[in-house]
């Protein structure tokens, strides 16, 4: 039900922008969140908005490069990464919440999950 694109590769200090998009049901008024996985590491909480738009908390290690935003016509939530570091490389998530509060950072909070994308950072 919902579904990433925008992965791939990239050098160091390049951008991507990354879609997730829902089908089958509207998530209007779901929490979206992003999370990454690094090979051999676990899952990390990347960014979350608001149903509205509103409220948006970053992880330390992406804020002023990521952008995340949602466009609540088209069903869409995107993840603009700029200044991108090798660091930066994982497969990307997305996930919806049905809260509007609680621990966003945590996994469990969520109640629906994308397959992921793949984003590749070379030096």
């Amino acid at each position: 039900q919902l579904v990433e694109s925008g992965g791939g590769l990239v050098q160091a200090g390049g951008s991507l922008r990354l879609s997730c998009t829902a089908s089958g049901r509207t998530f209007s008024t779901y929490s979206m969140g992003w999370f990454r996985q690094a090979p051999g590491k676990e899952r990390k909480f990347v960014a979350v908005v608001g149903w509205s738009g509103d409220r948006i908390v970053y992880a330390d290690s992406v804020k002023g490069r990521f952008t995340i935003s949602r466009d609540g016509a088209e069903n869409t939530v995107y993840l603009q990464m700029n200044s991108l570091k090798p660091e930066d490389t994982a497969v990307y998530s997305c996930a919806a919440s049905r809260y509007s509060s609680g621990n966003y950072l945590y996994t469990g909070w969520y109640n629906y999950w994308g397959q992921g994308t793949l984003v590749t950072v070379s030096s």
